[in-house]
């Protein structure tokens, strides 16, 4: 048996259609994993949804916007009519609304969160419930930040959300453990995609980013992604309640 193989199961991530969420989606699929793909915009989904199939595993697309969170639970339990119980959940799905504090506009606040972090409390609750109505067992990781432990300027609700998301993921963990659902979150370093474009286009910006990072680097998605799979393995059976700081070693130093 290989520990690390995710054979027979089905994922869920969301915020696949590019990004971290897409990189978690390919390798989760490269190790075997049916997957489910979420996220707004139907025909990006389609177009990653076709470039996934061509591991050879099942993947089925779920388009929905995370925002209107009291849509997701009845949507959720469609998804599983259709597509059967999902083993795992990847809550990658992520915005972010830049603004000094003092500027910072309820609607962007509201919006950020809703994302960030109350969507995923949601989505984590109709997944629990379906788990534990079967009585099997489940794996949940949560995509967290740098902004977990730290800020920047500019980035309140960010930072605010991903706070959120670390406390929610530990206590998850601590609530389902006896069910068998496991919850752990991986916090990336400074990730080069799509919503991370105006930070390393600026040409100041990805100096100190370089500087800054003990790799001198910025990650990939496959970074984050092989991580992932490992959290949802075997392998991990005996961790939950875990943030993963996969950056680079950026918080090992100042």
């Amino acid at each position: 048996m290989n520990v690390f193989r995710l054979d027979g199961r089905q994922a869920l991530v969301t915020g696949a259609s590019k990004g971290i969420g897409l990189g978690i989606a390919r390798a989760m699929a490269e190790a075997g994993a049916d997957v489910v793909l979420v996220a707004r915009n139907q025909g990006e989904l389609e177009s990653a949804a076709a470039g996934l199939r061509q591991t050879g595993r099942q993947v089925h697309v779920a388009p929905v916007d995370l925002r209107d969170t009291e849509r997701i639970p009845a949507w959720y339990d469609q998804l599983v009519k259709e597509h059967g119980r999902t083993d795992v959940l990847v809550n990658a799905a992520g915005i972010t609304r830049r603004a000094p504090a003092e500027d910072l506009t309820p609607a962007d606040w509201n919006d950020t969160l809703a994302v960030n972090l109350t969507a995923v409390f949601v989505l984590c609750q109709a997944f629990a419930r379906h788990a534990i109505t079967a009585q099997a067992k489940g794996k949940i990781i949560n995509i967290a930040s740098l902004m977990t432990a730290a800020a920047r300027k500019t980035t309140a609700a960010y930072t605010a959300s991903k706070g959120g998301i670390g406390q929610l993921t530990k206590a998850l963990a601590v609530d389902w453990a006896e069910k068998g659902i496991l919850v752990n979150a991986i916090a990336p370093g400074y990730i080069a995609t799509k919503l991370t474009e105006p930070l390393w286009k600026d040409g100041q910006f990805d100096a100190w980013v370089k500087q800054r990072c003990p790799l001198g680097r910025w990650g990939t998605p496959e970074d984050i992604a092989w991580p992932a799979v490992f959290l949802a393995s075997p392998a991990a059976d005996y961790v939950t309640g875990q943030i993963l700081f996969v950056d680079g070693g950026w918080m090992a130093t100042f």
